[in-house]
């Protein structure tokens, strides 16, 4: 039996850092890439007002007429905001700088932080066929990844390999055991992805030597790595896997979407 079995319905994902340029996007983008096309129905909710996600998937500012705000505001329905992408088996709710004062406007608001709960852990969710749901967070711990946090069953964390990266971690660790304490009880880290690493560079080694000292089997054995047609993809508005399927950024995140579904299964 898998370990913390769950509710039937699509795993739900959060991938969260409160530092920005550690790869969160392109880690969503392309590790929901790699698991649709592993066979998986995968749906990518972007939460950040920047909306790299949804560029990053080809959708238009222009064909954003319902985005994750109104998903949030309550004033649409989840099949009314999703949207399909250029990648069989995966699609996206995608988000504009309207955003950006959700903060302010949703204050008042009593369930403020089970807005996002409320929109993807509805009953009927199954009629969907989602298998997973990666919900792309704003680079701050702000009520838009609070609430993604408490519709999520697991958190993702990218990793930049660089100095100080374990620091930004104890805040995030804070936060998701004041989620647990407060609103999501079943909350738990999915794992810690190693990003922009370079074998070659010594700091690369010891920034991974110390996360498994301190995070153990919390880091995927997987590592993503500095990779040139990574960078390039997004400009071309698709995934890595479209752009390059045999670059190392390709290989990488197969692997990891593999890893991910072992682990699911209690492998």
């Amino acid at each position: 039996m898998p370990p913390n079995p769950r509710a039937a319905g699509p795993k739900i994902i959060a991938v969260v850092n409160q530092k920005g340029g550690v790869g969160k996007t392109t880690t969503t983008i392309n590790l929901g890439a790699a698991l649709a096309e592993a066979g998986k129905q995968v749906l990518i909710v972007d939460l950040d007002p920047q909306g790299n996600a949804s560029t990053g998937l080809g959708i238009e500012q222009d064909d954003r007429d319902v985005t994750t705000y109104d998903l949030l505001a309550g004033d649409v329905d989840l099949d009314e905001a999703i949207q399909g992408t250029t990648v069989n088996n995966l699609a996206i709710v995608p988000a504009t700088t309207d955003l950006s004062s959700a903060d302010i406007e949703l204050i008042s608001n009593e369930k403020r932080s089970f807005l996002l709960y409320d929109a993807l852990r509805q009953i009927d969710i199954d009629r969907f066929g989602f298998d997973y749901i990666l919900i792309d967070c704003p680079p701050s711990l702000n009520i838009l990844t609070v609430n993604a946090m408490v519709a999520a069953h697991s958190v993702v964390v990218p990793l930049q390999s660089e100095f100080y990266a374990l620091e930004g971690l104890s805040q995030l660790m804070l936060t998701v055991r004041d989620v647990r304490q407060t609103a999501n009880q079943d909350l738990r880290i999915e794992g810690v992805v190693l990003t922009m690493y370079d074998g070659r560079n010594n700091l690369s080694q010891q920034v991974e030597l110390d996360a498994r000292e301190n995070l153990g089997e919390l880091v995927f054995r997987t590592v993503i790595p500095r990779n040139v047609r990574l960078s390039e993809a997004p400009s071309f508005a698709v995934p890595v896997m479209q752009y390059d399927p045999t670059s190392k950024g390709s290989i990488a995140y197969r692997a990891l979407a593999q890893e991910m579904i072992e682990r699911e299964l209690g492998g």
